[in-house]
Parts: C-alpha cells; sequence; structure tokens
C-alpha cells in the first residue's frame, strides 16, 4: 500500500482515537443516573472499530516504521508499544463494562454490582484511551508514513 494512503488511514485512526477516548467519558457519567444503553453500545462499537483499524495498520508500522523509530528515538518506540497495550486493555474494559451493563440489564436491577461494575469499567476504559490517544499524538508527531 502506498504511504499516502497509510497516511490518510494513520490520520483516521489517531483522530478516531481521540473521539473514542471522549465517547468513552459518556457511558462513565450516564451509569451513574441508571441510564446509557446508547452510550454503552455505541462506545463500545467505536473503541473496538478503532482497534481493529490499529491493529490492521500494525503491520505496515512494523515493516516500514518500527525499526527506524527505535534506531532513532528509541523512546518513541517504547512510546508506541505501551500505547499497544494500553489500548488493548481500554478495549478489553469497555468490553467488560459492557457485559457487566447487559447483567445488570438481565438482573433487572435487584442488584447494584453490576451496574457499579460497569459504571467502573468505563471510568477505567476512559483513562486508558485518553493516554493511549495522548501517546499515539506523540509518536505521530515524530514519524508518521
Amino acid at each position: 500500500m502506498d504511504a499516502q494512503t497509510l497516511r490518510i488511514v494513520e490520520h483516521v485512526h489517531g483522530h478516531s482515537g481521540w473521539l473514542t477516548a471522549v465517547a468513552l467519558v459518556h457511558p462513565a457519567i450516564v451509569l451513574r443516573r441508571n441510564r446509557g444503553a446508547w452510550a454503552v453500545g455505541l462506545s463500545t462499537a467505536l473503541v473496538t472499530t478503532v482497534a481493529a483499524l490499529g491493529v490492521w495498520l500494525y503491520g505496515f508500522y512494523t515493516d516500514q516504521l518500527k525499526r527506524s523509530i527505535f534506531q532513532t528515538a528509541p523512546r518513541f518506540g517504547w512510546m508506541f508499544e505501551r500505547k499497544e497495550h494500553l489500548a488493548f486493555a481500554a478495549v478489553m474494559f469497555a468490553w467488560l463494562g459492557a457485559a457487566a451493563y447487559v447483567a445488570a440489564w438481565k438482573t433487572e436491577g435487584t442488584d447494584r454490582t453490576f451496574r457499579t461494575l460497569a459504571h467502573r469499567a468505563y471510568v477505567i476504559a476512559a483513562g486508558i484511551a485518553i493516554v493511549v490517544a495522548a501517546l499515539g499524538t506523540a509518536v505521530g508527531t515524530y514519524k508518521t508514513f
């Protein structure tokens, strides 16, 4: 794939990453008030889609950028690697929150444990996603396709 197309996809991924970080804050807020089906569904779908795009880009990153970043600025290389691990954690916490939300709905509110777990999972996912977006921005400003 040519560099221009990869650069465009990389920018879409980066901007979508920031949008995802903001979107994950929404269920963290609305779940405190016993609402949030749309917020849970859409934010979890968005974080999953953006992560899938990142997984697709990773092969091109490894082939074209990883070695030169580690040779010229290892700090940015390690930032990118940390970003990838934290992004996986953000996706997993979002899915944990979604599963807990569904469990709370299925138990019809008889126990607040699932709703509390959903809220906390989205708070953690949002916090991690903000860090991931910041790390991605730092690395992206250093070197791009």
